[in-house]
């Protein structure tokens, strides 16, 4: 079953489109996942000049490349966490921080996402991956005493955040994928079922499955696609690699990433602890034919 493979152009926001696209295509990839950051995809410029998308496509085209998502993860995150500090500043342009002042800022991002919908549908694709934030990843450890109530309160005010953002896809017709992550509202499997069942179980939204972020929390990702087949919506291909030696924990130690020190860290495909076989198998299971990014 071949799918096609595909470059998520986030981490290489600092190359224009075109440079990026061209080292791309010699490589041998099918296409692109666009980011939304960086001139890979601007969300405003593709809403306001009739010409942009066309460029977008253009660049594609001449590298014989293709896209079938575009991803927000950056003003997602914005959303509806709990906390807007300068780390939100870091990742936001300046004309959706404003001021800064927190509900601004979340209000602002959750227009852009809404409005990322209908660029998706001007680009030709029917996915838009991303984060969403989280009101309650801060009470994760449960103490100072966190009661379910909290909790579950939490859980509402995503679903108020994200329902108004995912009647836009709706209207769009087209489907938002959050990468279930350590710090979003959904980062295994019981917390994924408590943020659909937020959603109202509504079909529009789904999960990009990525196995990095499962393999370090020490639970098997492939239970993972057995619990959500049906919301599979796009898969990204990469790597963690746990390193716990008695002294280092499995938290991260609040060192940054690529510190030996730390209890895991990410790592290139094949390196790491996926178990990339079974992840495949699965998904031929389930009929997933989409991008492997």
């Amino acid at each position: 079953m071949a799918r096609p493979v595909t470059l998520f152009t986030g981490q290489w926001a600092d190359l224009t489109l075109e440079t990026l696209a061209q080292k791309v295509s010699a490589m041998g990839y099918d296409g692109l996942e666009l980011a939304c950051w960086g001139d890979h995809f601007e969300v405003d410029k593709a809403l306001s000049d009739d010409s942009y998308i066309r460029s977008r496509k253009d660049i594609l085209e001449k590298y014989n490349l293709k896209c079938f998502a575009i991803s927000t993860h950056l003003v997602g995150q914005c959303v509806a966490d709990s906390l807007i500090d300068e780390r939100h500043k870091s990742i936001l342009p300046p004309r959706l921080w404003g001021d800064g002042d927190p509900e601004g800022v979340r209000q602002r991002c959750a227009q852009e996402v809404a409005a990322t919908a209908e660029a998706a549908k001007l680009m030709g694709v029917s996915v838009v991956n991303g984060f969403t934030g989280s009101p309650i990843w801060h009470m994760i450890y449960r103490f100072p005493p966190t009661s379910d109530e909290m909790i579950d309160a939490g859980y509402r005010e995503f679903g108020d955040r994200w329902n108004p953002i995912l009647d836009a896809f709706d209207k769009a017709g087209i489907r938002y994928a959050l990468e279930a992550h350590p710090s979003e509202i959904a980062y295994d499997v019981p917390t994924a079922q408590k943020t659909l069942a937020a959603l109202n179980n509504r079909p529009t939204f789904g999960f990009n499955f990525d196995p990095s972020h499962f393999v370090h929390q020490l639970f098997d990702p492939v239970y993972f696609i057995e619990s959500f087949p049906d919301r599979i919506f796009h898969v990204h291909v990469k790597d963690s690699k746990v390193r716990l030696n008695g002294r280092t924990s499995i938290l991260g130690s609040h060192l940054q990433f690529g510190d030996p020190r730390r209890g895991w860290d990410f790592v290139s495909p094949g390196r790491g602890d996926v178990d990339l076989e079974s992840i495949i198998r699965i998904l031929n299971r389930i009929g997933y034919n989409g991008p492997l990014s």
